[in-house]
């Protein structure tokens, strides 16, 4: 998730060919084909311009399928739920398919149609602990991880504060200290709190169409987009890649989004504990909140876990994380994580940091404050969400007590059908939500 990322000339042809982006008007708007409607993977083997490799997979529409099969793509390591019975999830159905929502273009659109239009494979709503609506498309089940991108930073980043709370994990302390490998790195006299916070001074572009970019060398490590060029003589593992990024500024002064921090939070926490990033996700998360499914985690050519954007997990798991938050860590009879480190991801965080480095309209409008790995929005609940590039979402409204959980596939990693109208649609579902209660308690 990066605001000012420039998108591959790929990617922007292929929002450009599927209708996405722009101008999005009643009478041209056509529902997104699904990855069934495109043929895609279909036959044994599948025609040669219906398959998916590690070449196209990032790829619209490519993505459509590929988003639920990350693991039939990309070496991954099992985040096991454990043996234990999973947790109960209540249901009482709420009708919000045609709940309409000024969106930021001056249309009303029902969220049936937004749904529609923002690619989405997912959307599940639970509004005081029970799910009042749940909907699966472009072939999701219930049982379907997908991928969530940078998502996965907000699960790193709440075992993190859960390590601080145990005093395992000392924030004020340079990351060095931790892990010496990084001494001369960008991070190396960064304290662990400004590289949750991502207030570290890195000298870090995520220019997707240039080559040299370092988010392109960050990609070659995980294979985002298939082999390295021949060329390559870069970083094989993330480990290698790390100790390369250099310091550039003055750490804690200005959030700057820079996806590493994450990988170093990820060798932290694999330092202390010694488990890999996995293993902790299932003994400090999905084995205490009672996981409905395993989940799994992107590796590297070397086994290593991409703790900045590589998880994949269910709806309702992720469902069960944000309720759980909301919580104050309680969750399936159990305290998951301290009540402290759930009531601080909370917390709106300070503003002053956010736009220093990023002065754009989304910066200013729609975000409010980072902290912890958590966005915060700029609405009159404060929500605190996780995000994920291409459309993924948990978002927590500690005010209307409603989790909402949105996975998609949308061709374009940024764009504003999600990231901006998407919180106006979230939060007019609260307002919804709350109105609805409040009528029902006045009738009794």
């Amino acid at each position: 998730m990066h605001r000012n990322a420039i998108l591959s000339l790929v990617t922007i042809l292929s929002a450009l060919l599927l209708g996405s982006g722009g101008a999005r008007g009643e009478a041209s708007f056509a529902a997104p084909a699904t990855a069934s409607e495109l043929d895609l993977m279909k036959g044994f083997p599948p025609p040669a311009d219906k398959q998916i490799t590690r070449r196209n997979f990032m790829e619209a529409p490519q993505n459509r399928w590929a988003f639920q099969h990350i693991r039939e793509i990309q070496p991954t390591r099992e985040i096991y739920r454990g043996s234990g019975p999973v947790s109960e999830l209540a249901f009482k159905s709420v009708a919000l398919d045609d709940l309409e929502v000024e969106i930021s273009d001056g249309r009303r659109v029902s969220v049936s149609r937004w749904q529609s239009e923002a690619y989405t494979d997912a959307m599940l709503v639970l509004h005081r602990g029970v799910i009042v609506y749940e909907k699966y498309l472009n072939g999701m089940t219930p049982h379907t991880q997908h991928v969530v991108f940078s998502v996965t930073k907000s699960f790193v980043g709440a075992m993190m504060l859960a390590l601080i709370e145990a005093d395992l994990v000392d924030p004020a302390l340079p990351v060095a200290h931790y892990v010496p490998e990084l001494k001369q790195s960008a991070f190396g006299d960064a304290i662990v709190q400004q590289v949750l916070d991502m207030t570290t001074a890195v000298a870090y572009s995520e220019v997707y169409d240039d080559p040299d970019s370092d988010i392109a060398r960050y990609g070659h490590v995980f294979r985002i987009w298939g082999a390295p060029p021949a060329n390559y003589d870069g970083p094989a593992s993330v480990y290698e890649y790390l100790p390369t990024l250099k310091k550039k500024g003055e750490h804690g002064r200005a959030f700057h989004y820079v996806t590493p921090n994450t990988d170093v939070l990820g060798w932290i926490l694999s330092r202390v504990t010694n488990l890999s990033v996995a293993e902790a996700m299932s003994t400090m998360l999905f084995q205490p909140m009672g996981a409905e499914r395993d989940a799994y985690l992107w590796l590297d050519a070397s086994g290593r876990e991409m703790a900045g954007g590589g998880l994949s997990l269910t709806a309702r798991d992720s469902a069960r994380f944000g309720q759980m938050i909301l919580q104050k860590g309680q969750f399936n009879g159990r305290q998951v994580l301290p009540a402290a480190a759930a009531e601080r991801i909370l917390q709106a965080g300070d503003p002053a940091p956010f736009n220093r480095y990023y002065q754009d309209p989304w910066f200013e409008q729609v975000g409010y404050a980072y902290h912890d790995q958590w966005w915060t929005f700029n609405n009159a609940h404060k929500a605190v969400s996780a995000m994920g590039v291409h459309g993924q979402l948990i978002y927590i409204d500690p005010v209307a007590q409603m989790v909402v959980v949105k996975f998609s596939s949308d061709p374009e990693a940024e764009s504003d059908i999600n990231e901006t109208d998407g919180p106006l649609v979230y939060h007019a579902i609260a307002e919804h939500l709350m109105k609805r209660i409040e009528s029902e308690e006045k009738i009794r």
